[in-house]
């Protein structure tokens, strides 16, 4: 009798089944999602022209972003705020003869007037025909340590970390060659590059150059997770007195790894340098947990440890630079913050404190405690 019942209860609830529900158990396969608000906006902005029957050129995207920062600092060397534009850069990305890809964007500040041009980052061609193997020419940009190898339209807080404003190049973009390719799990890039006087284009090339290896490793199949990325990077650079693209760095190695399973993640790095030319080695450590509350709304924290092996070897953040503008040989950085994903990174707002202490044992201005509290829009296509 009971068995007769749970059979009747079933049959009775499929009955009251939409249609939808039918045509998704059977082979037909689900009507496709239509576009949202944000898909017909972002499609109109970015896609200018695609045609992949003509020869010549196949596709013409716009690319860019704008992000806009309100930063407030208070700390016991002073207190200041600011708002402003931290980045604009826009530019085209064209794919041509199907196997190329030239793409170049330049960076202006809408702030000032002299130089309302700020510098070429991307002006590269690169041949990609086969995905294990892609060659880039022109300036490009560099892919070491955890959040220098994250771009700033992806980042998952308001800005990088101090370990990457002191042992990453933060001028990001150089001119070289590269190899970069993908065979899962395995990715690697290996690449040289110029490191001579800079200039707003490609630098004037009287220096010397550098070279960067990568090797990645996902672990993720063999964890049962989404993500489990391994990745080492290491830097050889020719000391030389002209190099001013570049930080003074004969030697940098960088360990780092992403794991995300579910709704937490975490982000790891630890990074040692050799420094030249009276630039102090550092050693770097970074972790940043985090946790997706839904979709769209994502927490976050990090701790950031940076010391050199002598006086004056570290500087402050950017904003923290404000109230202090010495150098140090130890630093401490604490993080809260939150996202939010309007439309993925695409459109998003971010918002994080930051607690942090730099010692300065020369007592030649350097020294840092204080609290940092910034918001930033994140808008990218």
């Amino acid at each position: 009798m009971e068995s007769r019942i749970v059979v009747v209860a079933a049959l009775v609830a499929l009955a009251w089944l939409p249609p939808t529900a039918w045509a998704q158990g059977s082979d037909q396969k689900p009507a496709p999602k239509p576009p949202s608000t944000y898909d017909k906006i972002w499609t109109n902005l970015t896609d200018w022209y695609d045609d992949r029957s003509n020869p010549v050129v196949q596709r013409v995207l716009f690319t860019g972003r704008v992000q806009h920062d309100f930063a407030m600092v208070g700390a016991d060397q002073g207190d200041h705020d600011e708002s402003n534009v931290r980045r604009v850069r826009f530019g085209p990305r064209i794919t041509m003869f199907h196997d190329y890809l030239v793409h170049a964007e330049i960076e202006v500040n809408p702030q000032e007037r002299d130089p309302f041009y700020v510098r070429f980052t991307d002006a590269y061609v690169a041949w990609q025909k086969h995905p294990k193997a892609v060659i880039t020419v022109g300036k490009q940009s560099l892919p070491f340590t955890q959040e220098g190898a994250t771009s700033s339209k992806e980042l998952i807080t308001v800005d990088r970390s101090n370990l990457v404003n002191n042992i990453w190049f933060t001028q990001e973009y150089m001119p070289g060659v590269s190899v970069s390719g993908r065979a899962a799990p395995w990715n690697y890039r290996a690449g040289v590059y110029s490191s001579g006087a800079a200039n707003r284009e490609f630098g004037r090339f009287n220096g010397g150059v550098f070279t960067l290896g990568l090797l990645g490793y996902d672990f993720a199949k063999k964890l049962a997770v989404k993500e489990a990325l391994l990745t080492g990077n290491y830097i050889y650079q020719h000391p030389d007195a002209n190099n001013t693209f570049t930080k003074r760095f004969e030697h940098i190695m960088s360990v780092h790894f992403k794991l995300e399973e579910g709704r937490f993640g975490v982000r790891t790095d630890v990074s040692k340098t050799v420094g030249y030319l009276g630039q102090r080695n550092l050693l770097g450590v970074m972790a940043m947990p985090y946790f997706n509350v839904t979709d769209k709304l994502q927490l976050v924290t990090r701790y950031t440890f940076l010391e050199s092996d002598g006086l004056n070897g570290l500087s402050l953040a950017t904003y923290e630079n404000r109230v202090a503008r010495g150098s140090g040989d130890q630093y401490h950085e604490g993080y809260l913050g939150v996202n939010y994903f309007f439309y993925g990174h695409k459109l998003k707002l971010q918002s994080g404190v930051q607690f942090a202490e730099m010692r300065d044992r020369a007592n030649d201005g350097g020294a840092y405690s204080g609290t940092s509290w910034t918001t930033g829009l994140r808008v990218s296509w």
